[in-house]
């Protein structure tokens, strides 16, 4: 559900403004199995689990064709960034819920607290990994849009290298410094 409603928000985002590409490929639904990549959603975890390898997976990425949006650098960034907010709306309501419902402890309702506390942060997890600043990853395209267009254009020729480079901080250590910190701020925050 996380992954659906985070590309649905790109979809939704890029007509928004102006691009009606994924709406034409049936990608503004919140349909799951338009978001399925069958290497990033089904192998790589697949793997992952059975193998001891850090998971890391993707849904199909939302095609945008930025020469249709209104203002291409600012409005990619923006339809970038609709995915990660879309994981922290997500984690705001089931955190909402969880306090909502959170004084009634009786064992039927001990499995509900328990998915809406995995619905917060997984959700936490999504939004801040998708934020770091490295291409593919929404992180790396805010940036560069942030960016002045000669630096933007060297960030987005790291591309090519983003997976290998995001295994590397998987690998190292690195990634879980990155990601720990804005991820228990925010579970703080929230719970």
């Amino acid at each position: 559900m996380s992954l659906t409603v985070h590309e649905w928000a790109h979809a939704w985002t890029a007509d928004r403004l102006g691009d009606p590409t994924a709406r034409l490929l049936g990608r503004v639904s919140f349909n799951p199995i338009v978001h399925i990549d069958p290497i990033g959603t089904i192998l790589l975890p697949l793997v992952a689990m059975f193998s001891g390898f850090p998971i890391l997976g993707w849904a199909k990425p939302v095609p945008v064709n930025t020469s249709q949006l209104r203002s291409p650098k600012r409005d990619f960034m923006i339809v970038a960034a609709a995915g990660p907010l879309s994981n922290l709306i997500q984690a705001a309501i089931a955190a909402a819920i969880f306090h909502a419902v959170g004084g009634f402890a009786e064992a039927g309702q001990m499995g509900v607290a328990r998915i809406l506390l995995m619905a917060v942060s997984i959700n936490l997890l999504l939004a801040v990994f998708n934020m770091i600043p490295v291409p593919p990853l929404d992180g790396g395209n805010v940036l560069a849009g942030l960016l002045p267009d000669s630096m933007g254009g060297l960030l987005q020729g790291m591309r090519q290298y983003g997976f290998i480079i995001l295994y590397a901080l998987m690998l190292s250590g690195i990634l879980w410094q990155i990601v720990d910190p804005p991820y228990k701020f925010l579970l703080r925050l929230m719970l």
